[in-house]
């Protein structure tokens, strides 16, 4: 794939590979910023490279998910071990409500993320690949790495429990 196709697809998928990556960091947007950026290089420098083996959405979303685990990992080395100038938890933020925080605070948008932070992290994935990226749940076992039939059993447990955190009936 050529730079400026790279960068194209890249563009043209930044939103969507923002809200994964905040997924994929339990909805802490700086963590998230982070993990991008540092997907986004890893991409750009060739340590990451597309293949064309599947979607490049789906490529793309399992590069982030494996670099939002490598940064979890990290942090918690971090927190065991803190070094001096790498302990970012007292970075000054940027003054001003930012409009994903106003969105998020939301009653009912609070209710269901608290909801999805209830769930094993299988299912809270693949349910966020499938409702707000609109993947498969092929495209969603391919970014998780798990097999089809693991993918659907999260997909369908998560649904399952999710109701039940919700307190909604259950469709049939």
């Amino acid at each position: 794939m050529s730079p400026s196709e790279l960068e194209t697809e890249l563009t043209q998928h930044h939103r969507a590979a923002f809200g994964w990556a905040l997924a994929c960091c339990r909805w802490d947007r700086t963590m998230a910023e982070d993990v991008l950026q540092t997907a986004y290089l890893k991409i750009v420098d060739g340590r990451a490279r597309y293949a064309g083996r599947s979607a490049f959405r789906t490529w793309l979303f399992g590069v982030i998910r494996r670099t939002a685990g490598e940064e979890r990992r990290r942090r918690a080395v971090r927190r065991v071990l803190p070094l001096a100038g790498l302990d970012d938890r007292h970075a000054p933020r940027a003054p001003g409500p930012d409009p994903a925080d106003v969105l998020a605070r939301a009653e009912s948008s609070m209710r269901l993320v608290e909801a999805l932070r209830l769930l094993p992290s299988r299912q809270r994935e693949v349910l966020h690949l499938v409702f707000y990226h609109e993947l498969s749940i092929a495209e969603a076992a391919a970014v998780m790495r798990v097999s089809l039939g693991t993918a659907r059993t999260h997909y369908e447990r998560g649904k399952a429990r999710l109701r039940t955190l919700l307190g909604e009936a259950p469709h049939v």
